[in-house]
């Protein structure tokens, strides 16, 4: 997804932020009028703006825009989706891949819209638990189809850099819908996506 141009921005929101991040750098001790940091309150503005612009998008939009009719059953899936996120608990990123499969029930969607969903989740203040529930949940209700797998791996800034600083951690969530809750058609499909675990 291509950065968003500055004229993009909402103006009362920058501006709002940027008086807000001056004054935290304030209070953090540092001097907002350095030459190294004059610039730094617009540019966390338009970054926070950037890194939680999936308030803005709609999923079930996104994924109907490319919905086509096919007589196909066969299991779809698209993995090594990488995704960027914020955890809400202490605004600090969360990163990894999330790995998707769907089984069609009349009609496919185009393979990138998949990934456009990630974004659409990612890109907000977040828990990886219940990012990995909204995108089953956007594939199921658009397509639904007869079954949905949704794996997320992801490191955790807020584990890494702060507490229990634990750099080689990784946090593996799922869900899965329908045909998925067999233990056959589960088996396959984390067999499939097994090598690209971590």
């Amino acid at each position: 997804m291509a950065y968003k141009k500055i004229e993009e921005y909402n103006d009362d929101v920058t501006v709002q932020l940027m008086k807000n991040y001056k004054a935290a750098i304030e209070l953090l001790g540092e001097n907002s009028e350095r030459e190294g940091l004059l610039k730094t309150p617009e540019r966390m503005a338009k970054a926070m703006q950037y890194l939680t612009q999936g308030y803005n998008l709609d999923a079930h939009a996104i994924l109907e825009s490319a919905k086509f009719h096919e007589e196909v059953s066969e299991m779809v899936i698209v993995k090594d989706i990488e995704l960027y996120s914020m955890c809400e608990h202490h605004m600090l990123p969360f990163f990894g891949k999330a790995h998707i499969a769907y089984i069609p029930n009349g009609y496919i969607t185009g393979l990138s819209k998949i990934a456009r969903v990630v974004d659409v989740y990612s890109r907000r203040l977040q828990v990886q638990e219940r990012l990995t529930h909204q995108i089953l949940t956007a594939i199921k209700e658009s397509l639904n189809p007869h079954g949905v797998a949704v794996v997320i791996e992801a490191s955790h800034l807020c584990m890494m850099m702060r507490g229990v600083s634990k750099q080689n951690s990784v946090t593996t969530t799922s869900a899965f819908f329908g045909q998925f809750e067999k233990n056959e058609t589960r088996s396959e499909f984390l067999k499939l996506i097994s090598a690209s675990l971590h």
